[in-house]
This record gives C-alpha cells, sequence and structure tokens, in this order.
C-alpha cells in the first residue's frame, strides 16, 4: 500500500530545544528531503516570524522534483473574518500548492485557550478549510490534540473532523499533540475514525511516552496512508515521530511503499546531512542511521556474524545506506581481531600466536582507557606495528610545549592574547632533526612541529589534515583524572581516527598525533609509494 510522506523537520523540528535553522540551512534541507523522494516538505509558518517568510519566498526558486513544498498555519481567529485574517493572508502568500492548519478538537482548549463556544470553533474550522479550497489550495487539516479530545468528549472531538471534511479538507490528520496515548488505546480510536470517515487519514505523534514510531505503525495497520515526522526525531520536548525509523519499518517489515528501496539506501546519509546542519551529533544509538546500529562488540555475537550477518542484524545495513561494523574492547575475542583483519585487507599479516598478542594487548590498553571502538586507526597502527617491528618510521626524541600571555596597556583598558611555542626533536634513521613552531594552541603547535620535522624525509605526509579533535575526562573527573583524546584524520582518500590516554592533556594529544602520522607512514611504504624526498614545503603548516 501507498504510504503518503510528510516532513515536519523544518517546522515542527525546528522547536526542538537545540535545533536552530537558518535560511540557508532550510532551503538545503527541503532539496534533500526532495531528494530523498517525501511527497510533502512542511517549511514552516509564514506568519509567524521574518524567518520562516523569507523562506517561503526564496523556495519559489527550488526545483522540487517530487516533494509538495507546504505552509503551516492555524485557523482563523475568532474575532476576524477568514478573508481579514493575517495568518490566513500570509498561507496564500506563501504561494504553495498545499496548506497544513492546525485546529482545536479538545473542548478544554477551545474553552479555556480561545474561550469561545463549541459551534464557533467548528465554524472557525469550517471557514477557513472553505477559504482555503476556494483558492485552490490542497489542504491538510491537523486535528490538534485528537485523542485527547476523543478521550475527553468523543462526540465533539468527531464533529471537528467532520467541519474539516465537510469543508472539503483533503486530509484528515490526528495529532497525539502532548504525546501521552499509549499504542493499544491509539489504535482502537484510529480504528473508530476509520470505521466512520472515509478519505485519506493522518497521523501526528509526539514522543513524549517514547512511542511516537509505534504508534505510527499501529496507524498504519489500521488504515491511515498519511504519516508526519522529522528526520532524527527532531521536534519540542521529547520530539516527533522519527521518520528514520517509520520509512524502513514501512518499507522493509511491513510491505508498503513510502520513498522506495533505492531511495531508502540514501537515508543514513540524509540523516547525517540534517545533523550536521543541526550542529548537533547523530545519536549512534538511533535505530537503522546510526554508526551504532549495526555495530558488534560482543566476540560470541562477531563469531556469529562473521558466519552468518542475520544472525545478530534485523535487517541489511546496505538498505538503508548504513554499514556494518565490529568493534574492538576488553570484550573482544578472536573472531572480532579476524573481522577487523578482513575488513582492513591485513588478514595475511598475523600469524595465531601475533593475533593472541595483540588481541591481550587491546584487552591491557583498553583497561588504561584506550578506546578503539571509534579509534579504527590506532587499531590499524597496532597491527602493522606487529606485523613489521623492523620499521620505524621516526623515534621522539623529546617534545615541549609553552604557553604565555602577551598583554597590551592601552588608555582605556589592558587586552591581550597566548602565545602557545612548541619545540619537537625526532630521529629519524641515525639523523635528528628539530623544529620550534608557535600555533593557535599547543596542539596546533605540536602538530605543525612534528610535520616541519617529517616533511623533508617524507614529504608525502603533508597530504594527511587534522578534521576533528575530541576530549574526555576518564574517571570521576578531577583535574587529576585520565583523559582521551580522539583525533580524526584525512588524506583526502580515506578518514581515520587515533586515540590517546594520559593525565596530561597535551601528552595525550600528541601520542594521537604521533599514532596519525606514523600509521599513514606505514601505509604509504606498503602500497609501494615514494616516501623519501628532498623537497621541503611548508605551505601547508601556515
Amino acid at each position: 500500500m501507498k504510504i503518503f510522506t510528510f516532513d515536519t523537520t523544518l517546522r515542527d523540528g525546528t522547536q526542538a530545544e537545540s535545533v536552530s535553522f537558518s535560511v540557508d540551512d532550510k532551503l538545503l534541507i527541503a532539496a534533500k528531503l526532495d531528494e530523498l523522494g517525501l511527497d510533502y516538505i512542511e517549511g514552516g509558518w509564514p506568519g509567524s516570524n521574518p524567518k520562516d517568510k523569507e523562506f517561503f519566498e526564496r523556495a519559489k526558486s527550488l526545483k522540487l522534483k517530487h516533494s509538495k513544498l507546504t505552509a503551516f498555519g492555524a485557523t482563523r481567529l475568532a474575532k476576524n473574518s477568514v478573508e481579514e485574517d493575517p495568518s490566513v493572508a500570509h498561507l496564500i502568500a506563501a504561494g504553495t500548492s498545499t496548506v497544513s492548519i492546525f485546529g482545536k478538537s479538545w473542548d478544554f482548549h477551545v474553552a479555556r485557550a480561545l474561550g469561545i463556544t463549541e459551534q464557533e470553533n467548528l465554524q472557525l474550522i469550517s471557514s477557513t478549510v472553505s477559504y482555503l479550497k476556494a483558492h485552490g489550495r490542497e489542504v491538510i487539516y491537523d486535528a490538534e490534540h485528537f485523542f485527547d479530545g476523543y478521550n475527553a468528549n468523543l462526540s465533539f472531538a468527531l464533529r471537528t473532523l467532520e467541519a474539516a471534511q465537510a469543508a472539503g479538507a483533503d486530509v484528515l490528520c490526528l495529532c497525539d499533540t502532548n504525546g501521552g496515548t499509549l499504542p493499544p488505546r491509539l489504535l482502537e480510536i484510529v480504528e473508530q475514525v476509520r470505521a466512520r470517515f472515509d478519505g485519506v487519514l493522518g497521523i501526528h505523534c509526539h514522543n513524549d511516552s517514547e512511542v511516537a514510531v509505534a504508534n505510527t505503525l499501529l496507524a498504519v495497520e489500521a488504515g491511515v496512508t498519511h504519516i508526519q515526522g522529522c528526520i532524527n526525531g527532531y521536534g519540542e520536548r521529547c520530539g516527533n515521530a522519527n521518520l528514520c525509523s517509520i520509512l524502513p519499518n514501512l518499507e522493509l517489515k511491513l510491505g508498503h511503499t513510502t520513498i522506495g528501496p533505492d531511495s531508502l539506501k540514501n537515508l543514513t546519509q540524509l540523516a547525517r546531512f540534517v545533523s550536521e546542519l543541526a550542529n548537533l551529533p547523530l545519536r549512534r544509538d538511533q535505530a537503522f542511521v546510526g554508526a551504532s546500529a549495526f555495530a558488534h562488540k560482543g566476540g560470541i555475537h562477531v563469531s556469529a556474524v562473521m558466519k552468518d550477518a542475520a544472525t545478530y542484524e534485523h535487517i541489511r545495513p546496505e538498505a538503508v545506506g548504513n554499514r556494518q561494523r565490529v568493534l574492538l574492547s576488553d570484550l573482544s575475542g578472536r573472531g572480532n581481531i579476524a573481522f577487523k583483519l578482513n575488513q582492513l585487507g591485513l588478514k595475511d599479516h598475523l600469524t595465531d600466536a601475533a593475533r593472541h598478542e595483540l588481541l591481550q594487548r587491546i584487552k591491557h590498553m583498553e583497561h588504561q582507557g584506550y578506546d578503539f571502538e571509534t579509534a579504527e586507526g590506532t587499531f590499524e597502527l597496532l597491527v602493522r606495528e606487529t606485523a613489521h617491528p623492523e620499521f620505524h618510521a621516526f623515534d621522539v626524541v623529546s617534545y615541549q610545549v609553552s604557553t604565555k600571555l602577551q598583554t597590551h596597556t592601552g588608555k582605556q583598558s589592558t587586552s591581550g592574547r597566548t602565545i602557545t611555542t612548541a619545540s619537537v626533536t625526532l630521529r629519524v634513521g641515525e639523523d635528528v632533526h628539530s623544529s620550534t613552531a608557535s600555533g593557535d594552541g599547543p596542539v596546533h603547535a605540536l602538530d605543525i612541529c612534528l610535520r616541519q620535522c617529517l616533511a623533508s624525509i617524507y614529504p608525502a605526509i603533508t597530504g594527511v589534515r587534522l578534521t576533528d579533535y575530541k576530549v574526555r575526562v576518564l574517571g570521576k573527573g578531577g583535574t587529576e583524572s585520565k583523559v582521551r583524546v580522539l583525533v580524526e584524520w584525512t588524506d583526502h582518500r580515506r578518514s581515520w581516527a587515533t586515540v590517546g590516554v594520559s593525565t596530561n592533556v597535551i601528552d595525550a594529544s600528541w601520542r594521537a598525533l604521533v599514532d596519525a602520522l606514523r600509521l599513514e607512514l606505514m601505509r604509504l611504504r606498503e602500497s609501494g609509494e615514494r616516501l623519501g624526498g628532498n623537497n621541503r614545503d611548508f605551505s601547508w603548516a601556515v
């Protein structure tokens, strides 16, 4: 069965506490949602703020191939005629072919929030829908607080739907606005509404009881063919129903058609794209699209997955654009090591005895605070060092960092800036190389020095770039605690991460820096690329 998909990330999703999209962000996201193949994109409320008004003006230039851009608003105010209501006027001015309006379904809200009679509320719904239909709009009517209203006053809640449908609404969308309805009750209510109303029924669930996805899926099973939600479950309070879970469940588990299997393969990429623009980390444990969704850690699990992935994976990760991962930790077994070696193309590098030794070393380092789950670069380095103990690209003789405050006193005030200088000495074969440099903080200064020492001997190392840097305090969190530093890198062909652990954050950072460059040099050596050279070019270090 075809299920129509309605995305409200750009409207309801922006009501999440930490989410704020610029107009440019919203335009980029709208284009990506269209590429995914969603049927409706709710862009915002054009009458509520300048940002949404600007979005709809600029969105007129979007060349959407599949999605219908939708403006959101409310039924007219009781004091206004529909022709003179500013909010309704903004909906018309937005120029979208589809509009979504909400009206009150709960008698409690009608009396307390609006302060009008039930009959007056029905007139608000009817006149607004009729007016929008007369202007050629497809109208999606959102029955706000429908499930609470149904429980409180069944007759009135149903009459609000009747008013909207009689006025020409194309979709009647039942909203669990407070997110408090549990699946058995929601299913019962949807079945009763479906039996009473023909046409397209929709569902809009919030996640305050952690059942928004389950409620949406049950509503579809009860006859709903229009679903609303947000990418990554963003939304006010506890969020909206998560489309990143709903879409694959409908397509892969229940046999319905939403965006199609080919588009579904782009779901993980889209989830990450939206989270980046929201400036929020994508939850690693998010179903289907999270980095941990198909990650295996326990040795027994890994052994089974290597024989058949279906033993511990409910779908193929590739179906949603994700990938299988095997983690290395103190819970690892031989299967974890074997899987990672095969994945890295290094399965023939280590003997059984060497693999056992490597596993014990990993467990010992995990006990010290190392984390190999995300630092796969450090694991690869351990493997290559175990396989080729004879190769030492360089050895660290010493390093030093100093930071001082340089002040300037003017007529009105005193200002200052910190200056960080680092010195590094390395031994490459029989030669010793030293460098001193200033940088934007100790890690940057050390990075510059390290590269300057190596560039004349290994010019290929200049292509390696640091892309991210994270610090986590281990233990109880006092200033004497260990810290774990994770540094992410790229050489423009691939990305990897290395990790360092110490009671000194600079020392931990240094270890991660050194390991990243050692790994790249070992890769280059093994690939046959030339490591040596006399061309000295420090432009990359500026």
